[in-house]
């Protein structure tokens, strides 16, 4: 925990320490219980620090917002025909200011899902749906679903408490980039030499674009310091196209302009770094 202390009541205990063991060096022995006396005397004088570290919230002011998080999206649009359900690990870098509870900052979301609706492997697929390996044996051929997304975002905190600046409701917007694909995965013990390498890129649907982001939940800052986390809904839309020249299974170009809706769940927690002023004292 850290405390500021005032720099006067600092010399002031310090000097009433010197003095009691400059008295010492006048007295050819110590009387019993000197030790003893000068314990209470630092236990009596560090008491209002102790009361004052206690009673001053740490979550005020200013500072930068170092966030983790996890959520789960359910698919809407465009996105729906393609995947099924994903979940998303984010990070993100927030400011919020010292009076209003203002938010500014960037993140960044990493999403994957087993789900994928679209078999854009069917050509390859012998009637009974297997792939044919290199050594003539069925592979297992996996499709998966990858992608990001990467914005800015603005939000604001209304504190539901007056003991409390930083805990209360909390809502968010911002814009940036979507980007989603169909990644193949390869069977680890028998190679296809239709999906490797860049072949793979073929038949992966790449797509990006354009999109806007929401948020609204709640937000628990305790006192102390010791428990920053966050609850609530969010929710995606991109404005997003096909990027491939070309698509193996549709025998051409892959440009097709889509829709792409994510909504769902995020929980995260969140590392307070804020500007002390004056000296920092531990204890």
């Amino acid at each position: 925990m850290a405390v500021r202390a005032d720099k006067g009541l600092k010399v002031v205990i310090f000097a009433i320490v010197a003095l009691c063991d400059k008295s010492v060096l006048f007295q050819k022995t110590a009387p019993m219980g000197h030790n003893t006396v000068r314990t209470l005397l630092f236990v009596v004088l560090l008491c209002p620090l102790t009361l004052q570290a206690q009673l001053r919230p740490v979550n005020t002011g200013a500072a930068w917002l170092p966030e983790f998080s996890y959520g789960a999206h359910f698919p809407g649009g465009d996105m729906a025909t393609r995947f099924g359900p994903n979940f998303s690990a984010g990070a993100a870098i927030q400011r919020i200011s010292a009076k209003d509870n203002l938010m500014f900052g960037l993140q960044v979301q990493l999403l994957f899902g087993s789900e994928v609706k679209e078999d854009v492997l069917a050509a390859l697929r012998t009637r009974e749906g297997y792939i044919i390996a290199n050594d003539r044996t069925p592979a297992d051929i996996q499709l998966r679903q990858r992608g990001w997304f990467f914005g800015v975002q603005a939000g604001k905190l209304w504190a539901l408490s007056a003991v409390n600046n930083r805990s209360g409701l909390r809502a968010s917007i911002g814009a940036g980039i979507l980007q989603h694909r169909i990644r193949i995965q390869e069977d680890p013990l028998r190679a296809v030499q239709q999906v490797q390498g860049d072949y793979a890129r073929g038949y992966d649907r790449y797509a990006s674009g354009p999109a806007l982001y929401q948020w609204i939940g709640y937000q628990v800052f305790s006192n102390d310091g010791r428990i920053n986390l966050y609850i609530g809904a969010e929710a995606l839309q991109a404005a997003a196209q096909g990027r491939r020249d070309i698509q193996f299974d549709l025998k051409g170009p892959y440009l097709e302009k889509r829709l792409d809706i994510l909504w769902g769940l995020r929980a995260g927690w969140v590392l307070p770094l804020y500007s002390a002023k004056g000296r920092t004292i531990w204890y």
